[in-house]
């Protein structure tokens, strides 16, 4: 392992002596490009600078074995270089999680998008609960969350839900979200008792900055119009609806929920932009891996990646394997065992597709 871990020694002081050099810091995107190298390369060489602490150690107390007659002694050093031995094996495995490149999108705040498949007003009903849950897990991280858009039933469920989580590492733990959620319960509707199956869709995009995504005003068709809601709820006397049209892509955004026609085209320009970003980083994705497909999954929208049963107060992962009975604590946001079990996954995935 130490020779595997050399190399990147050489790699973080070729970055520091970039980093020294003052026209790197008159490039923001550069600077922060080597900045977030260098967040990579330095556990990686503190592991290996204590794995070479550790050899020489180890070597040292071989050493005295061969040398020492005192049988004390001898027992001691023994018991320490089983000690050290353990310490440089559990820091072998550490270190090759450590190797992992990390995504570059990891810091990025996101802009999540839940909507109701099939199922009607049930699935309308468990869009509202994955809200609720995510938001809880984001309140537990100490995340702000912002609602950009929501379309919501007359009984407290959402057709569709946008909204933003900004903090530290959002996208790192919550890209695993994105694909269909199902969910079987009896919905309350239901007389007979019988247990129905409903779908939700998630997607978790990347939040883009303008300086990532460029969107051109003869690339945009603005319409506005009237906002509408349930009810008679949220409609406006004045045309403060704004929709987004992307000619080149002909994805369409609606906002209408701010009663200010230039909130809402704010609103509305951020999901484009993001929707936009995560268009290209598929592409870019897609070219790396050529057609590979990662452990816990493609990514697909449509790939169906969790079951959530009611009756058994169970929660499965089907990219994972994972089955947990405690279905109650993760709609109230304990989500934590499924995440990191899905971060071990792509982990060792990644490590297999780089030969460690």
């Amino acid at each position: 392992m130490i020779e595997v871990l050399e190399p990147y020694k050489r790699q973080l002081e070729r970055v520091d002596e970039k980093l020294s050099d003052p026209a790197i810091m008159s490039d923001i995107s550069q600077y922060k490009d080597l900045m977030r190298e260098r967040s990579h390369l330095e556990p990686i060489v503190n592991a290996y600078n204590e794995m070479e602490s550790l050899s020489q150690q180890i070597h040292d107390a071989e050493q005295m074995l061969e040398e020492e007659s005192d049988s004390e002694l001898i027992a001691l050093t023994r018991e320490e270089l089983r000690d050290l031995r353990e310490q440089k094996e559990t820091l072998e495995q550490k270190s090759r999680i450590l190797l992992v490149p990390p995504d570059p999108l990891e810091g990025k705040n996101i802009i999540m998008e839940i909507r109701a498949g099939t199922g009607g007003d049930e699935a309308a009903l468990f869009a509202a609960d994955l809200f609720r849950m995510y938001s809880h897990y984001a309140e537990q991280h100490r995340w702000k969350v912002e609602i950009i858009s929501a379309n919501e039933t007359g009984i407290g469920g959402f057709k569709e839900i946008i909204y933003s989580i900004s903090g530290t590492d959002v996208y790192g733990n919550m890209k695993y979200e994105s694909g269909v959620h199902r969910v079987q319960r009896v919905p309350e509707t239901e007389s007979g008792g019988r247990i129905h199956t409903s779908a939700v869709t998630v997607a978790v995009l990347p939040e883009a900055e303008e300086t990532d995504i460029e969107i051109k005003q003869e690339e945009l068709k603005v319409d506005v119009m009237r906002a509408g809601g349930p009810g008679g709820q949220s409609v406006n006397t004045t045309d403060s609806a704004v929709r987004l049209t992307h000619l080149p892509t002909g994805l369409v955004v609606i906002c209408q929920d701010e009663k200010s026609q230039i909130k809402n085209k704010a609103k509305a320009l951020r999901v484009l932009r993001s929707r936009l970003y995560d268009l290209e980083e598929e592409r870019k994705a897609k070219e790396r891996s050529d057609n590979r497909k990662s452990q816990v999954g493609t990514g697909d929208r449509s790939e169906r990646i969790r079951t959530y049963n009611f009756p058994q107060n169970r929660i499965t992962d089907h990219r994972i394997n994972l089955t947990l009975y405690k279905l109650e604590l993760a709609l109230a946001g304990d989500i934590s065992e499924i995440i990191e079990q899905l971060k071990i996954s792509e982990a060792e995935q990644a490590l297999q597709d780089l030969n460690i």
